[in-house]
Order: C-alpha cells, then structure tokens, then sequence
C-alpha cells in the first residue's frame, strides 16, 4: 500500500529543534494562542502566564472559541476567509510583537501556517496534545507532535543516555484519573457555541469534512445513544471473556483523528480493517480469534462496526471476530495475545505489559526495540515480543520530557497540569534538551495529585 504522505522523520522542513528565541522568564515573552482543547483550560494557561509577567492574546475562530475566552481585551475574532488567514497571521505577529505561539495540534490548516510563519521568524511553537501515556498526562512539546515529534528523529540509544543524568524514579500512574465525561461535555458545549453562533463568524470552516451542524447532532446521538451502547459492550466482553479463546487485539482510531489521517498509509479506517482481516485469515490459528477495540469517542460517522462485518464475511471468518465499543481498555489487554494498530497512542498500554505489537503508522513508539517488522500474517502466526526492558526506558524518557501530569477536561486535571507546564513554557530549552542540560523541572508524583 502506499501514501501520498510525506515520511515526517525525512522532511527537510522539520529541524530536530526550533531554537529558542529568548531567554528563560516571562518578561519581554507575547504569546499568541489559537485553538485549544475543548474547555476552559487555554483560557487558564493565558491567565497563569500574564500573571508570570508575559503578554497574551487569543485569535478566536468562531463562538465556541469567544466563548471559552472571557477575556475581550485580548481576545481577537478571525472572521475571514480560510485563505486570508496566513496573510492575517503575518500582521498580527507584526502587530503585536509576538515571541511565542500556543496551539493544541498542529496539523490543522490554520496551525499548520502558524507553525510554517513560526519557522521563517524563529519564533517558538508551544505544541499542546492528549497524552502519548494518556490518560494520565498531557503532551506538551515544542515545533511539532506526533508524527512532527523530535521523537521521530531520536534513537533509544539517546534517549538512554540522557535518563543517565537523572536519578528520578519512573512515576506510578494514579489509581482513578481520566475525565472522559468531561471531555465528551465540554466537546458538546463548543459545537453547540459554535452551531448557535454562526451566523457571528460567517466564513469559519471546520478543520474536519462534517458542518459543525453535524457534528453536534453526532455529539447528541451518541449521548443518547449511551445506555444501549453500555449493554453491547458488556455483551461483547461477556462473550470474549468467557469463550476460552486465544485472541489478538486490534486497537482502533478515529478515521477523521489528526494522527489517523496525516501519519499513517491508509485513507479509510475500512482499508485498514480490510489489511488486518486479510493478515488474520492467512497467518493466525484457526482456533484464535480476533478484536476490535473501538475508540472511546467513536460517534458512528464511519460505519465501523457494518464495515467489519462485510469484510470479515468477504473471508469467511466472522465468526471468529468480535466488536466492542468503548469502554476500558485494560481488561481485554489483559488476556490478548497481540495487539495492532495503525499508530493508537493506545499502544503505550500494550508495550508496558510487554505484548507483542504491530503498527503501521508513524508513532513516537515506533521503534525497532518495540514494535515488530514482521509481515502481518506472519505476525498473527509467530509474534515477536518487544524488548520490555528498553521499553521501561523510552517511558521514563517521555515521563521527565514531554509527558505532564493532569489533563485538559477535569478541574482536577487542569489543577495539575498548570502547576508544571507553566514554568515549563517559560524555559529556554524545551523539554528534551532541559533534560540532557540538566536544567529539566522536577516531576509531579502523580500518586500525589491523583
């Protein structure tokens, strides 16, 4: 199969570092945020750090962005055309001076132009994104996330021998943590802003293919959609648990997910469904079935579960293949023989109970140390495991870099992660060159905070 994507860790366009553009400390620092995660938690993070000494500003894109910015003096309502917004950005970031860049992904057209202008001026890009442990922390990183990583380009070897200047012990994740609630509500209240507030920003264009008409009623489908979705999932699990079968594990992703779409070979979760059903029939045991584990916030604008059917059916192994929608994850890990997944942060759970695991994207786990190189079915018949012991050193690695205690949704959460991230902002370095200079901020103990 192959990708009109372009293979992020061979892009010229993505140096191992932005660097620095000024020095440790609020003073003199104009930051600039643009879209953040659903919720309160930008509007906070500005707060915190103008209370630090620094300038902010926030360009809002349509209602739900206002609304979840009190502040109208420095609030900036971007009510152009999709097409005059990189010219717009030129002018604001002459305007206001601006030093920094806040947004939450950057693949999105309008970040992805901030990150591009970032670049030119040698300004500094404060990326935000869901946890690479999720959901126990949050991503913060600078340039680029995911297939945009520094990770990409960084070997196990190195990352070895920065951990030899610390001595921190690996943090334990906390027993209860996660605002999944949380998210899917404040997702809710944002399309309902931004559907009820049209008429306010006229040119705004979703980053996704659905109006945010549609995407709001998804969000009220899937709300009331609950109960019944809780009684198939418990069925389905009733049924992997007690049937006594050796079974694989297949970790699925949102179709229209960043991470789904820019980082990995396929167009259409039903071309990956259709890759993985095809190494399962030809490489597994017949007596081992197979799972899908759908994601969390799946909201049935892809047919997922009609798709795997027709395609399991096509190959005369239905009966071997089960669908469970949402819910935890580490129960049916728990038993799995393998897991595989185009590039699911998901994954991270897998390898930390050392199963064996195939992925097909670009991923920040992606390395050679972990994640197997076989051909599927070959992998289905006779899986290699990860090495379990360099895994414990690549997430100790991203526990003192990248990876923050809290989570954007929760109040908790929010608590948490603003107690670290801001002082981590305002470092010169960002995180993984603060760790090998010594100069990295003591980590939380989430036992502590959860």
């Amino acid at each position: 199969m192959t990708s009109n994507r372009a293979d992020p860790a061979t892009r010229p366009d993505l140096p191992a570092a932005l660097p620095a553009a000024l020095p440790a400390g609020a003073q003199g620092r104009r930051f600039l945020f643009l879209q953040g995660p659903h919720g309160p938690f930008f509007y906070r993070l500005g707060r915190m750090l103008t209370a630090a000494g620094a300038q902010v500003w926030r360009v809002g894109f349509n209602r739900g962005d206002r609304a979840f910015w009190p502040g109208a003096a420095s609030y900036i309502a971007y009510k152009g055309k999709p097409e005059d917004w990189p010219a717009t950005l030129e002018g604001l970031l002459d305007s206001h001076g601006i030093t920094d860049i806040v947004l939450y992904g950057d693949t999105r057209p309008i970040h992805a132009a901030a990150v591009a202008a970032a670049r030119r001026r040698n300004l500094t890009v404060h990326v935000f994104e869901e946890g690479y442990l999720r959901p126990h922390w949050v991503t913060y990183e600078r340039g680029g996330s995911n297939g945009h990583s520094r990770l990409m380009q960084m070997s196990l070897s190195q990352m070895q021998e920065a951990l030899a200047r610390t001595d921190m012990d690996l943090p334990d994740a906390p027993a209860h943590w996660g605002d999944m609630r949380q998210h899917m509500f404040w997702g809710g209240l944002y399309h309902w802003f931004v559907l009820t507030g049209s008429w306010a920003y006229r040119e705004f264009r979703p980053h996704r293919s659905l109006t945010v008409g549609q995407e709001f009623l998804l969000h009220l489908k899937r709300l009331a959609l609950l109960p019944l979705h809780r009684a198939e999932r418990i069925a389905a699990a009733l049924r992997i648990r007690h049937g006594g079968f050796p079974y694989h594990l297949v970790l699925l992703q949102l179709e229209h997910d960043a991470n789904f779409q820019m980082h990995s070979p396929f167009s259409t979760m039903t071309e990956f469904l259709e890759v993985v059903l095809d190494g399962f029939a030809k490489g597994a045991p017949p007596h081992h079935h197979i799972v899908f584990k759908a994601h969390p916030l799946e909201d049935g604008r892809v047919p997922v579960k009609q798709a795997l059917k027709a395609a399991a059916k096509a190959r005369g192994i239905w009966d071997r293949v089960h669908f469970v929608r949402g819910g935890r994850l580490a129960g049916l890990m728990n038993q799995a023989r393998t897991a595989v997944t185009v590039n699911s942060t998901a994954a991270q759970q897998v390898l930390w109970r050392g199963l064996p695991l195939k992925a097909f994207g670009a991923a920040v786990y992606a390395k050679p140390e972990f994640v197997s190189s076989q051909p599927l079915a070959e992998f289905f018949a006779h899986p290699t495991r990860p090495d379990s012991r360099a895994y414990r050193d690549y997430r100790h690695y991203l526990l003192e870099t990248s990876q923050v205690p809290g989570g954007f949704y929760s109040a908790r959460g929010r608590r948490a992660l603003l107690r670290q991230v801001v002082d981590m902002m305002l470092q010169a370095e960002d995180p993984y060159d603060a760790l090998i200079s010594g100069n990295a901020a003591p980590r939380q103990q989430l036992r502590a905070v959860g």
